[in-house]
């Protein structure tokens, strides 16, 4: 789950907890351009107070509304649709005829929640099984193929940390990088046998571990919701994890460094058994080009490419030609970024 949605059931716990109502809202299918996903959260409390958007603001003024009468939501979870027709879709700003399934889950009191938000806190991924038709919520371990499902009658949704980072290196960047990974719900590792790193490492939250990159690699058993990225500048660390990295089945493997020494680590690697597909899976240098400069800015830049990859954005539409005129040089790489 993303963080916008994890925020949301903190502070529903938070409201039920001062004896208000709540109605949680799930978005368990869409069509068209929907503006948010399936899964998304919205929780209407009973003075019409919201946290989250089931639509990007579309259909939250209708919806609170008809809560707030008790026309829906009144003493069990339904179903509920919006934009059945292109014209419903139209008035409620639906894009190109977009058309939303929303659960609602009248809640007064939910000692699940503290369960759940207890879970996702501790890195678990947790799935939440709702049945419609007797309101009950059972709590299970999920893993990280699982994804929501929703037949009518019983909706299963996914929370937690279901995309995994692994940073090579316990520098600057890495503190950036691991700090927004966090805010987007990754389960971030940091990597670093260098003890002159790795004793100052002190970021809550991200897992620390001081082997070498390889053989760390292997051990996680990299999977499609897998991310790594290289940042030390040291080929004896960064060249290996890259090796292991570019035969995983990770999702993206990024390393930090200039064009000249990426088109020099790429002649390194090409020595080893390494396909040229797999080769051309490494993203290098590292990030979008938007100009970064300072340890914060490459660090949006590298999230930035690994958002756009993961979502399957055409990264050849991203920048221009103007903006990629800044390099990531080796002795200055903590100031200096792919622009």
């Amino acid at each position: 789950m993303d963080s916008v949605d994890l925020q949301v059931l903190k502070s529903t716990a938070q409201w039920l907890k001062q004896g208000r109502s709540v109605v949680l809202a799930t978005v368990v299918e869409t069509w068209g351009s929907a503006p948010r996903p399936a899964g998304a959260l919205l929780a209407v409390r009973d003075d019409g107070q919201v946290a989250g958007s089931v639509s990007g603001g579309c259909v939250e003024d209708d919806l609170i509304e008809r809560i707030r009468k008790r026309e829906l939501a009144g003493d069990k979870p339904e179903l509920t649709v919006y934009g059945i027709t292109k014209e419903e879709a139209a008035r409620f700003g639906l894009p190109c005829g977009g058309q939303l399934r929303i659960v609602l889950e009248p809640l007064r009191e939910a000692p699940w929640l503290d369960q759940l938000l207890a879970r996702v806190s501790a890195r678990e991924l947790v799935a939440r099984e709702l049945s419609l038709e007797t309101g009950e919520v059972r709590l299970t371990a999920a893993t990280r193929s699982d994804n929501m499902t929703f037949d009518g009658r019983l909706l299963r949704t996914v929370h937690g940390p279901r995309w995994r980072l692994l940073v090579i290196g316990a520098g600057q960047i890495s503190r950036y990088l691991a700090q927004i990974g966090l805010a987007l719900d990754y389960s971030v590792i940091v990597c670093d046998p260098r003890e002159e790193y790795a004793d100052t490492w002190d970021l809550p939250g991200v897992e620390l571990v001081r082997g070498m990159p390889d053989d760390v690699i292997t051990e996680l058993n990299l999977d499609s919701h897998s991310a790594v990225v290289a940042l030390t500048h040291d080929p004896k660390l960064d060249d290996l994890a890259l090796i292991e990295a570019l035969k995983s089945a990770a999702f993206y493997v990024g390393a930090l460094g200039s064009r000249s020494n990426t088109a020099k680590r790429r002649k390194r690697l090409a020595e080893f058994d390494l396909s040229q597909a797999e080769l051309d899976r490494l993203h290098g240098p590292v990030g979008l080009r938007i100009g970064s400069k300072t340890p914060p800015e490459i660090a949006v830049a590298i999230l930035a490419e690994m958002t756009a990859v993961r979502h399957g954005v055409e990264l050849a539409t991203v920048g221009t030609k103007e903006s990629k005129e800044v390099e990531q040089e080796g002795p200055v790489c903590a100031t200096t970024a792919r622009a």
